[in-house]
């Protein structure tokens, strides 16, 4: 048997979730991406990306530099895309439980499945470009 972790939590049960403010955090993080990240996202990619020249072969720290320079550069680039799309998925998957629980009695309450089948829910499938 697992052995719960120190917490000053004592009762995990009284944990409730106010669902107006759920769906205002949901609708205001999409909005905020939309409004403030998306418009810049292009500017600031495309600046990101500049390809500096190559080293000269006398000079093989410089090579290396460059190297890791563009891995970094690369994951970055692609960072900045994965916080666009997974900010959808999370603002969708509380738009989800808000949606679910919000004419609920005060007993009810969402479970992690739920919250699970939220956050499967909202990820593209494969192929899929639909954001925000």
């Amino acid at each position: 048997m697992h052995e719960l972790p120190d917490s000053s939590i004592t009762s995990f049960a009284s944990i409730e979730t106010d669902i107006h403010a759920m769906e205002e955090f949901a609708r205001t993080l999409a909005n905020e991406v939309q409004a403030g990240y998306d418009p810049n996202l292009q500017r600031v990619t495309t600046a990101m990306m500049t390809e500096l020249p190559a080293a000269g072969p006398a000079f093989p720290e410089l090579q290396s530099f460059l190297t890791v320079h563009n891995e970094v550069q690369n994951q970055t680039f692609a960072n900045t895309f994965n916080f666009r799309d997974g900010t959808h998925i999370f603002a969708t998957a509380a738009r989800s439980i808000s949606a679910e629980y919000r004419n609920s009695d005060a007993y009810a309450h969402a479970n992690v499945a739920d919250v699970e089948k939220a956050f499967s829910d909202a990820v593209p499938a494969p192929g899929d470009t639909e954001t925000l």
